[in-house]
């Protein structure tokens, strides 16, 4: 297939491994990139061997570029990707999909009408892990789903992170910073929800970043920073999941899924890899499962190259706008139902994302 041409605005940290995507996917052909500060979009044209744009709107300008990959911070996501649809370029954004529901779903009206697709970070559930632990569920290793646990559990990013003050701000926060590698994990291996219930707490008001180069500014905090939810599934099963910067250290799984057969323990759905554990009442013990697929390595970006397949083609795409608006009214709904005191019964759904195929050649996501 003719490669897409793709534009990435937006050159901070993670913008590295979108553009190692372009030399890992056949399907991609990574043109330019810009930035709100011109010398970043340099220096990482340079370092990639493509075209460092003056501007956004210069980018968005070249009509031969066809996707435009969004590597904003998320108070930016919706409006870059509006400027990107208007363009009559799709877009994939890095996750959230954006800060409101209404951003979303004006996103996804707005490429509907310009007959364009949106795709959305995570794309961690289509590494070998997750992938693994689908085709478990699928081949009935462990029966019907019946629950699931989830745990995102730390004490934040001001000894760490650079610039942390955003993971505070709304669009932040340990729900909306790491839920969405949980939930579309589980929404790709149980298929949508419909009901959802939390309690949400600030437990520190004021954080103070001891991390260079702002060690010794404090940060307001505007968002919860320890998330509880319940999740219905619409397959029947009911999973418990918590989120938390609030968290000095815990021993608990990242996921588990609860079957009537026996039970299945996943991968870091922030990696692409990982050990899969299955348990089965006729083993009685706990057996490591042999990955299926590839992309057990870091392959962020594999959702873009599969969005670019599926502009060829005329296929669904996997990491989609649709999927990723799920996870972002799933994530509102727990702050919802914290704040309402009552379950939230959710308005959107999706289709659960097809495998892929076993067996592809690296570099490759269709047969």
């Amino acid at each position: 297939m003719k490669p897409a041409k793709v534009g990435i605005v937006g050159c901070g940290n993670i913008s590295g491994i979108y553009f190692q995507a372009g030399r890992t996917f056949d399907i991609l052909d990574i043109v330019g990139c810009a930035d709100l500060i011109p010398e970043r979009a340099k220096t990482k044209a340079k370092e990639n061997d493509c075209k460092a744009y003056d501007s956004v709107e210069e980018l968005l300008a070249d009509t031969e570029i066809e996707i435009v990959v969004n590597l904003t911070i998320p108070n930016a996501h919706a409006s870059v990707a509006f400027a990107a649809i208007q363009a009559g370029k799709s877009v994939y954004n890095e996750k959230p999909l954006a800060i409101t529901r209404e951003g979303g779903r004006k996103m996804l009206k707005m490429a509907e009408s310009a007959g364009v697709k949106v795709g959305c970070a995570p794309d961690t559930f289509l590494g070998a892990g997750i992938q693994t632990c689908v085709k478990i569920i699928d081949d009935g290793l462990i029966g019907e789903p019946v629950a699931a646990t989830a745990f995102m559990t730390c004490h934040g990013h001001e000894g760490w992170h650079p610039d942390p003050e955003f993971y505070y701000k709304p669009g932040g926060g340990p729900m909306f910073d790491m839920g969405p590698y949980y939930l579309t994990a589980l929404v790709a291996m149980m298929g949508s929800a419909s009901r959802v219930a939390g309690s949400t707490r600030i437990t520190f008001p004021e954080r103070l970043i001891t991390s260079a180069p702002k060690s010794g500014t404090k940060i307001v905090v505007d968002v919860p920073t320890h998330v509880a939810g319940i999740v219905d599934f619409a397959n029947g099963a009911v999973a418990t999941i918590i989120t938390s910067f609030d968290v000095w250290a815990a021993n608990l799984p990242r996921i588990e899924i609860y079957g009537s057969k026996g039970s299945l323990s996943v991968p870091d759905p922030n990696g692409f890899g990982g050990p899969v554990k299955v348990w089965t009442s006729e083993g009685n013990q706990w057996v490591d499962a042999s990955l299926t697929h590839g992309y057990f390595e870091n392959s962020r970006g594999i959702g873009v190259a599969d969005m670019a397949y599926a502009l060829r083609s005329g296929r669904n795409h996997r990491a989609s706008g649709e999927l990723a608006y799920h996870v972002l009214d799933i994530m509102h709904a727990f702050h919802d139902s914290s704040d309402a005191g009552k379950h939230i019964k959710l308005e959107s759904t999706c289709a659960r994302p097809q495998p892929l195929p076993i067996g592809l050649r690296h570099g490759l996501l269709d047969e």
